[in-house]
């Protein structure tokens, strides 16, 4: 087994995403890009136009050996709602989908039994596909939560997931 792992998963703005799993024990690193879309190098305002494709996504690297990728997944489901198609609050477009793009057979597994685990499995429009080329997003993006604390948005919208995940995940924190 290798000695890290990496995902990536689409859930509304990445900077939710960054901010939350840049606290979990086991995960190595946090990138905010854009996968799954039709345009090479997207530009974020390409992509909040909606004609790219792409998917708002956090590549994640992590150590299999303290965080498995369920546990990734576990929190995932927590923090965004699985069950709205494209959107997340009041995010609205297909930048915005729930996605786990999979990086190998087991990850892709693993999606799939969690997916059918949750309570609303019925309703959730999660897409589960192959992770594609990976574009990094603008420098700005990265680590936007702790660079920007105070920004109207962090505190009305990443702060609340952030503290959901304090509360409920306590065990997972770094």
């Amino acid at each position: 087994m290798s000695s890290t792992e990496i995902t990536t998963l689409g859930g509304g703005c990445f900077w939710c995403l960054e901010a939350v799993f840049d606290r979990m024990r086991g995960v190595l690193s946090v990138e905010s890009g854009y996968m799954g879309g039709h345009v090479e190098d997207p530009s974020y305002e390409a992509v909040c136009m909606g004609t790219t494709g792409h998917a708002e996504v956090v590549r994640i690297t992590f150590d299999p050996a303290q965080v498995t990728f369920k546990d990734i997944l576990t929190v995932f489901f927590a923090i965004h709602d699985p069950t709205t198609p494209n959107r997340q609050g009041n995010d609205v477009g297909n930048q915005y989908r729930s996605a786990i793009f999979y990086h190998s057979p087991e990850q892709l597994e693993t999606a799939r039994a969690v997916i059918g685990s949750l309570d609303v499995s019925d309703a959730v429009v999660t897409e589960v596909t192959p992770a594609v080329h990976f574009y990094e997003a603008e420098a700005y993006h990265q680590e936007y939560f702790a660079r920007n604390p105070h920004a109207g948005y962090c505190q009305f919208v990443v702060r609340p997931k952030v503290e959901k995940f304090n509360q409920y995940f306590a065990d997972w924190k770094r």
